[in-house]
This record gives structure tokens, sequence and C-alpha cells, in this order.
């Protein structure tokens, strides 16, 4: 069995692990080292019993929290996939129809004429200019 040095709070400690767990050992020991310096800053110096139980105490306290933010966030995941299912049951919309009205071939034919009529009326005012 693997013997790891860590340190945490500026003390050194001999901690035995599974063989291929050592970086994990070592991950787990700077988060606790990280929070360990963090109450020697705001606290001083303190017995090494009183310092790891508190830094295992906010540690613990941020993983409460985490296992919260997660199961939260679960719940909404199992709500969206709920909904994705419930949407691709549906048959998919129908389209919508839209209907554009058909000028009538008399109304595009009077309209011609019309046009040919106001240009010969152009023509006209051009030559008695």
């Amino acid at each position: 069995m693997p013997q790891v040095e860590i340190s945490i709070g500026g003390r050194s400690f001999e901690v035995a692990c599974q063989e291929g767990e050592e970086q994990f050992l070592r991950s787990a020991a700077a988060l606790l080292d990280g929070e360990a310096s963090h109450l020697s800053e705001q606290m001083g110096r303190m017995p090494e019993a009183r310092m790891l139980l508190m830094a295992g105490l906010m540690l613990a306290d941020k993983t409460v929290g985490m296992d919260s933010k997660l199961s939260k966030a679960q719940t909404e995941v199992e709500a969206l996939r709920k909904e994705l299912k419930d949407l691709r049951s549906q048959p998919a919309p129908t389209p919508e129809r839209i209907e554009v009205p058909v000028v009538p071939a008399s109304v595009t034919e009077a309209l011609a004429e019309i046009a040919a009529r106001a240009e010969a009326l152009a023509d006209q005012v051009d030559t008695q200019e």
C-alpha cells in the first residue's frame, strides 16, 4: 500500500492509500489544505485537531451545498427530458395554410387597358407641348 506525504495547514502527514489512488489523495489533501490555510489566515495558529475539524466541516458544508444544487439540477434535467419526450411524441403541427388571392384575368385585362389609355394620353400631352 503506497504511502503519500501530504501537507495540510503547514503540517505534513504520511497517509496510506490504495494503489493508483495517490493523485486522488493529493487532490483531496489540496482541498483540505486550502480550507486549513484560509482558517489559519483568519484565526491564526490553532491546534491540529481543531484545524482539521474546522477545515473538514467547511468542506462538508460546501459539499452539502453542491449536493443540493446537483439534486435541483437533476430534477430540472428530468423535467426537461420529460417535456422533450412529450413534445417529440406529439404529432407535427399541421402547416398553416395561407391563401393568396388570385387577381382575376378580367381585372388584369382592365388594368392593362387603363395603362394603355394613360400612355396614349401622356403621348398626346407630349405632342401638344
